[in-house]
């Protein structure tokens, strides 16, 4: 017949045993980092309202949790700490007994093999709730590359396996790769928060955290969302300072940043499926609105397809069950 297709993709398309078969992009249990939020106390497990299933842990309760995780097959937390008291210049950061600290203790003495990242950022310990140190209302940069690179050495000594500053403070790379290679840590990597937008998704991440900004907004140190060609400058930044994993966070509302960052610089790029993203999948699933599973993984692949290689994901436990 005249006009007859000779090429019919559908022909690979007929059962999923084909499907599966000529895939190209799937998601794995080794592509998944499982977020932490630790507190200081015994026997806390505080949920979070705005995230259903995501709790603020005691360390004892973090150790309990973090078995499912190493049961699960995912290789590695980040962990996010909560202090009892903060002030002007986050002096609970880089406190050698701060609560990441023992976090990072606790868990490498219950699982070697679990690989342990930690944020590093002032926020969560400052009382002022932003990233560095504040003089004027203004956040100042130099005189806070000191502290976020002592709190990455702290958290090094206490046995984290990987160092993430997120503060986007610039410089911050360099003067934590300057630390640790002082300091004999030449072999600890870091992975940058490269492209930070100040995003309107970070809404329920802030109230896990406790790290709501008291006045003004992050917009001055984090990106503009609408910029495309600064996130591949940040990354080169990162990168020439030392970095050997750089970020896009968020995630799915930065896919065209995801591929672009993988096709300038091919370095092991991680992506963040953000607190607001969890919270809108949540959300509709539990209104009946869409199918949680399938939207999930349809999710995280359109986040791998773009180019990630790891992504940090609250859902990564429900990943887990659900690839078996």
């Amino acid at each position: 017949m005249s006009g007859f297709p000779v090429r019919r993709p559908r022909r690979l398309r007929q059962n999923e045993t084909l499907r599966a078969m000529i895939r190209e992009t799937e998601i794995n249990v080794h592509d998944l980092i499982y977020p932490f939020f630790v507190i200081h106390g015994q026997g806390i497990k505080n949920p979070v309202p705005s995230m259903p299933g995501v709790y603020q842990l005691s360390i004892d309760n973090l150790v309990k949790e973090a078995a499912g995780v190493v049961a699960a097959g995912i290789p590695a937390v980040l962990l996010f700490g909560i202090p009892a008291v903060k002030d002007e210049v986050g002096s609970g950061a880089y406190d050698p007994q701060g609560i990441v600290q023992e976090a990072v203790r606790a868990l490498k003495r219950a699982y070697p093999e679990l690989l342990v990242i930690t944020d590093v950022c002032l926020c969560e310990y400052t009382s002022h709730g932003h990233c560095g140190l504040v003089d004027g209302g203004q956040v100042l940069n130099d005189p806070t590359l000191e502290l976020i690179a002592k709190t990455a050495l702290s958290h090094v000594e206490a046995g984290a396996d990987i160092v993430a500053p997120s503060d986007m403070m610039d410089g911050r790379v360099g003067a934590i790769r300057r630390l640790l290679d002082t300091e004999g840590f030449t072999h600890t990597p870091i992975l940058a928060y490269a492209a930070k937008f100040a995003s309107a998704f970070y809404g329920p991440f802030r109230e896990a955290a406790g790290s709501a900004p008291r006045f003004g907004d992050r917009r001055s140190y984090q990106m503009d969302p609408a910029n495309s060609d600064e996130a591949l400058r940040e990354v080169e930044l990162d990168l020439q300072e030392g970095a050997d994993m750089i970020m896009v966070k968020p995630a799915l509302p930065y896919l065209d940043i995801i591929r672009r960052v993988k096709d300038n610089f091919n370095a092991p790029l991680v992506a963040y499926q953000v607190s607001g993203e969890y919270a809108m999948l949540k959300a509709a699933a539990a209104n009946g609105w869409l199918d949680e599973e399938r939207t999930v993984l349809e999710s995280l692949t359109a986040i791998k397809r773009a180019g990630a290689d790891l992504i940090i994901t609250y859902y990564a436990l429900d990943v887990a069950r659900w690839l078996k």
